[in-house]
């Protein structure tokens, strides 16, 4: 427990050798974790390989593919035994996934590796830590599969599963003629951006067409000439496994980047493909599909993280799932009138079933559902969903459309579920299936999904997946299965189901191997060894106990678990001994130089050794709690025995005196004076070694009032050496009279010493013998000695490290090694003048100003316990500052003045500094905790918001910091905007955080500069933060504190006259409109506009402007500006655009990309009905022209800059782009033709 403290030979004291008999242990390398209580097993990542284990895991609960993987045999696809024969064909990637889905099904681990199978890919590490497209990976994982099956049962593997085919068509609206193309696919790829969902998406590649007409004619073969047609796709063939590639990522070409789609695309658990189909006498089982696998990503466009949800269709995982518990004061019906209004599908059957007619038009039934529920379909569920008329359309297993489609009615099976539907518990509002879909055998099944996230695997609802519909974590890929592929009964939860025999041998080895090991594991790693010392072999002998014969006979080794208890080991240890009579105690001993020492008694049988500490390697000394020999025991830390080094001067057998040294032991709590009791001395000094008191030589006499002192308050420590000198001599030391050094240090290494002391030497550097264990005091003496300074120096000189700079850092204490203090030997140290700090002292550096030069800071020594208050009071008379208007700042490793020391009565060790630290002085007075300094500006809009006397026209007012009017006006703005806008300072305001914005607005009325204004109150003043140079956010709300409003210690408050009272809700924005006069190229002043933003669309914003100027809103257009750029992006009516399809375009929010609008913003409006122009002025022109300039010139500067560059690292490339350039998948597939 305590290892190795000290190197000396103890030998004379005692043969007793405990430091050196530890065992050095290896740690048993950890078995992989069996599965966890879901009974799955998961991947391991990689570290770039989330898109393969979540395509693996699909793969693997397809069990139709798994099986026909598994029905390969060696004599098709070879034996892994001999992939390394060259005349032998193994098809290593089929056979490496057969052992994969063996491991996920069959060997007791939390999670499989793919180890062997990446490698079979040829991948490298560089390939598996770098992530790829799943998408792509599904693509050409199939192309390697089926290469690598070529000539074997299972060449069309992938075909028979996943291929489909669809038939494109053009009909000539002339002469009819119909051309048709068919396609093969093994996956759909679906649009994503301005699509509700997948059927949405469905439906509009196969059902609705487009139409070649105007300017885009069709050449019809037969009519040999253009000619109108429509366009048209559908499915032809069926696979029994759908795969959907969803097009999350597309690029922005205004931007010029990707991006990724994020908004809501919805799914159904069960889908029928019939109205996508081309033979529509199809029967609607053949086209029904059930969702069975969803790939999930987070992140963005150019990185993020792949998971899986998956249905177990095999039942072969244990789910079990904690259902939440209802709240309490919530009424069930309610929530599930809530979940059935949430689902359209459910509540439009509920509707239809209480009809008596079986048909009601369509345009009823939408009444009909307003009635019900309170609120349309367009309004409740357009947005998702789509259209009332196509969302029957999509649902024909449960509705019956007319020829004509005007009205609707339940299909038969529906309406029988539908009357019992309210009786039953919601489903979700993406499923569009029957509560039980057929499992095995045709019987009902309740679906079993899980989150397998690499080697995690955690059971989930299926309401779970409407999570993934949208956001930064959304599906990404979707698996369906057909609704008639039926599972054998055999096949329910049995992981050996048509897995070959050799598969299931070696998981059954591989099984009884795991056990094995970590039932070995277990074992070491519990198993800990104690050393027993028996009590009845030991005697107390010079201040510790001692073996009485040999250590081997005393010292018992035992091997012990540690999750057993203490009374567990006392009854072993009775067991062991089998001669035991009376009590017996356990204590932790430990072996120290001096002996064996007791330190604390174990107590608690009912404790596990683990609860009670005791680690591997631990001296256990058994006894009666009481004596030893006899002989009472002293126990505990405090008088734990010392071997000391005592010197002392005796004669030689020639008669003359000599110096020797002896080894004794003392207890630590026994009083310093007892070492002459104990050496026979009457009376005499005792020295010790302090390098910090750089007295003679390095030895310090103990004064007499501190021989009362025990050993331990003395600071002496096992090894350290003391010096007896008897009264009758001459008080001088011992080391002086003999004149020589006593070292016991092999010195072998050296640190090179610099002269800073400004006095003459013979050289200006030399090198000094040192190791790591060398103290830093024997170095400065030997130092002053071969550089032959002056005897003084010992007592006010130290030794400053030096950097690769020069420049001289903080001083090492005498008393620390090379070691402690973090030195290596072969270092540049710097002989200066001055004490170096003891272990209660620090070293700082400081200056004057808010940053420092490296080499012009001033040195000083303090206290770490003095307070910033008195480090303050002494640097200011270091430089001679009166005055109590200073504060201290510690420099960061900018150089610059960081976060001020607020609390000036804490000390600088509680504040955290450290010795090096420079500290800077900066004028000005701290505010107390809690308060802030505001700098206050005055806006002064011109034009019909300004209200009172202008700040311009003032000529008694106090001028900025600066000592004049600091205008700040925003630059580039359209018109005579330049103007409209200017920041006037009026003074700084001491605030508390807790202060209401109403309270700083009364407290700015005070400042001087605005006592000339007639503001009726703070309520006529309205309040922005300062960014850039013009108003950046508005503060709203005067009831709220300052620290809500998170103003921050460095904001800047501009206030703003208002002619009337403002009182602005949460939605609310305020705008800066701006009209255009007819026929001019300039804006006429800005009126404010207050706009609820709660929608945030273009066509609120646009009606918005037209009633505040009782204009019709089809005659006028908007634009923000932008000042940065000089240009006005028009605000476009989203609601009216359309598509050819004549399908509407999602709504957009100005709230966010490309616009952004934010209070203060800038709206130009212009009036069609006198001029339909571009919203630019001939301000916009020129400061375009500027940016321009600026651009070129910036370029210029860069590709001159870059020309330099590499000419001096012509190798060297830097990429252009902030990501990497992306690096192709491939897997690598040998030849079987």
């Amino acid at each position: 427990m305590f290892g190795d403290l000290f190197e000396e030979d103890c030998s004379s004291v005692s043969n007793n050798q405990y430091g050196k008999r530890k065992k050095l242990k290896t740690k048993a390398l950890e078995p992989p974790a069996p599965r966890e209580f879901t009974k799955l097993s998961g991947i391991r990542n990689q570290g770039g390989t989330c898109y393969l284990n979540s395509l693996l895991q699909t793969l693997h609960f397809t069990p139709e593919f798994r099986e026909a993987l598994f029905s390969l045999g060696p004599e098709e696809l070879g034996s892994l035994e001999e992939k390394n024969n060259p005349d032998a064909k193994v098809r290593i990637i089929p056979l490496q996934l057969q052992r994969l889905f063996a491991q996920l099904l069959l060997l007791d681990q939390e999670a499989a590796s793919t180890a062997d199978l990446t490698d079979s890919f040829g991948w490298t590490s560089n390939e598996e830590m770098r992530q790829h497209d799943v998408q792509e990976l599904n693509r050409i994982l199939f192309s390697a599969l089926e290469t690598s099956l070529v000539g074997t049962s299972g060449h069309d593997l992938i075909n028979r599963l996943y291929h489909g085919t669809i038939v494109n068509q053009i009909v000539c609206k002339e002469c009819k003629n119909v051309s048709e193309k068919q396609e093969d696919f093994l996956d759909l790829t679906v649009a994503v951006k301005n699509m509700s969902g997948l059927e949405d998406a469905l439906w509009n590649m196969y059902v609705e067409e487009e139409v070649f007409d105007s300017d885009n004619l069709y050449h019809c073969g037969a009519c040999d000439r253009l000619v109108e047609a429509a366009k048209s796709a559908k499915l032809h063939k069926l696979p029994p496994f759908l795969t959907v590639s969803l097009l999350r990522f597309n690029f922005d070409f205004v931007k010029c980047e990707r991006y990724k789609e994020t908004s809501c695309y919805t799914f159904p658990l069960r889908i029928n493909l019939k109205p996508f189909c081309e033979q529509s006498d199809l029967d609607d089982l053949e086209c029904m599909y059930d969702l069975f696998s969803v790939i999930i990503h987070e992140g963005g466009c150019y990185g993020g993280h792949y998971h899986v949800y998956i249905k177990d269709v095999d039942h072969l995982g244990n789910w079990q799932l904690q259902k939440e518990k209802s709240k309490p004061g919530v009424n069930s019906e309610d929530h599930q009138n809530e979940e059935e209004i949430d689902d359209p599908l459910r509540i439009l059957k509920a509707v239809l079933s209480q009809e008596e007619n079986n048909l009601i038009p369509v345009d009823q039934l939408g009444q009909k559902l307003l009635k019900k529920i309170g609120i349309s379909w367009n309004k409740k569920y357009r947005k998702q969903y789509g259209p009332l008329r196509k969302f029957l359309q999509r649902h024909s297993q449960v509705f019956l459309l007319s020829s004509d489609e005007s009205a609707v009615g339940l299909l038969k099976s529906c309406s029988l579920e539908a009357e019992s539907g309210s009786q039953r518990k919601g489903r979700h509002v993406f499923q569009t299936r029957t509560p039980d879909s057929a499992g095995f055998n045709g019987k009902a099944s309740c679906s079993h999904w899980f989150d397998i996230n690499d080697s995690k695997v955690q059971p989930i609802e299926e309401k779970d997946i409407e999570q993934q519909f949208q956001g930064k974590e959304s599906a990404y890929m979707l698996f369906y299965r057909k609704s008639q592929l039926q599972r054998p009964a055999e096949a329910r939860a049995n992981p050996r189901h048509k897995v070959p025999r050799h598969l299931l041998d070696e998981m059954d080895a591989a099984n009884t191997e795991l056990q094995t090991e970590r039932a070995e594991y277990d074992s070491t790693n519990n198993n800990i060894e104690l050393h027993l010392h028996l009590g009845p072999h030991y005697h107390f002998f010079n201040g510790a106990l001692h073996p009485v014969v040999s250590q081997t006979e005393s010292v018992w080794d035992l091997t012990f678990d540690k999750r057993k208890t203490l009374g567990d080991l006392r009854q072993s240890i009775f067991q062991l001994l089998e001669s035991w009579e009376g009590d017996m105690v356990l204590s932790v001993a430990k072996p120290l130089p001096a002996g064996l020492h007791i330190y604390q008694t174990l107590d608690g049988d009912g404790l596990t050794l683990c609860e009670l500490d005791i680690a591997d390697e631990e001296d256990i000394f058994v006894w009666d709690g009481v004596e030893v020999g006899g002989i009472q025991i002293p126990t505990g830390s405090d008088c734990e025995p010392l071997l000391l080094n005592v010197l002392h001067l005796a004669t030689s057998s020639e008669g003359r005196p000599q110096l020797t040294e002896s080894p004794c032991v003392f207890p630590a709590n026994a009083e310093v004076g007892s070492v002459f009791t104990a050496l026979a001395v009457p009376v005499g000094v005792v020295f010790i070694h302090k390098p910090e008191s750089a007295g003679e030589e390095h030895w310090a006499a103990i004064p007499k009032e501190d021989m009362a002192k025990t050993f331990r308050e003395q600071g002496l420590r096992n090894g350290s050496a003391i010096l007896i000198q008897d009264s009758s001599k001459e008080n001088n030391s011992l080391l002086t009279k003999q004149g020589k050094w006593i070292t016991s240090v092999n010195e072998v290494n050296w640190v090179q010493v610099k002269n800073f002391c400004q006095l003459e030497s013979e050289e200006e550097q030399i090198t000094v013998s040192a190791t790591v264990n060398t103290v830093v005091f024997d170095i400065r003496i030997k130092a002053i000695k071969e550089l032959k300074l002056m005897k003084e120096l010992a007592d006010s000189s130290c030794l400053r490290p030096v950097d690769r700079n020069g420049k001289l850092l903080c001083p090492v204490p005498d008393s620390y090694t090379l070691k402690e203090a973090e030195l290596k030997t072969g270092s540049s140290l710097g002989l200066c003048p001055g004490r170096a700090p003891t272990c209660s002292q620090l070293f700082l550096f400081f200056a004057v100003g808010s940053s420092a030069e490296p080499g012009t800071e001033m040195e000083i020594i303090v206290e770490e316990t003095i307070s910033v208050r008195e480090c303050l009071k002494i640097m200011l008379e270091k430089f001679g500052l009166p005055g109590d208007t200073w504060h201290l700042r510690k420099m960061d490793w900018c150089y610059e003045a960081g976060e001020p020391l607020c609390e000036e009565d804490a000390t600088l060790r509680e504040l955290m500094i450290r010795s090096g630290d420079t500290l800077l002085l900066v004028e000005g007075k701290l505010l107390p905790r809690g308060f802030l300094k505001v700098p206050v500006w005055w806006c002064q809009p011109r034009g019909p918001a300004a209200q009172g006397k202008s700040l311009r026209d003032w000529t008694s007012c106090a001028p900025s910091p600066g000592g004049v009017w600091g205008a700040a006006s925003a630059p580039g703005a359209p018109g005579d905007m330049h103007e409209d806008t200017s920041l006037r300072y009026l003074g700084d305001l001491e605030i508390s955080e807790d202060a209401t914005l109403a309270e700083l607005k009364s407290q700015a009325l005070t400042l001087p500069s605005l006592s000339e204004l007639c503001i009726p109150s703070p309520a006529f003043l309205r309040a922005w933060t300062v960014d850039g140079g013009r108003p950046g956010r508005l503060l709203r709300d005067s009831r709220r504190q300052l620290r809500e409003h998170k103003l921050g210690r460095r904001a800047e408050v501009c206030l703003e006259p208002l002619q009337e009272e403002e009182l602005l809700g949460p939605q609310d924005m305020l705008l800066r409109t701006r009209m255009r006069p007819p026929g001019e190229r300039v804006y006429s002043p800005p009126v404010d506009m207050v706009w609820d933003a709660a929608r945030g669309t273009a066509s609120s914003l646009r009606q918005r402007v037209a009633d505040f100027y009782s204009l019709p809103a089809e005659k006028i257009e908007i634009a923000k500006y932008l000042p940065d750029k000089s240009e006005w992006l028009p605000v476009s009516n989203w609601n009216q655009q359309t598509t050819k399809r004549k399908k509407k375009k999602k709504q957009d929010n100005l709230l966010g990309a490309p616009y952004y609008l934010k209070d203060g913003d800038t709206i130009g409006v212009q009036n069609l009905l006198v001029e339909d122009d571009d919203f630019g002025t001939v301000r916009d022109d020129a400061g375009k022209e500027n940016q321009t300039q600026l651009t070129l010139g910036t370029r210029t500067s860069q590709e001159a800059l870059r020309v330099r560059s590499s000419d001096v690292f012509s190798s060297a490339g830097t990429p252009g782009q902030p990501h990497g350039p992306e690096a192709p998948l491939s897997i690598h597939v040998g030849s079987f033709r």
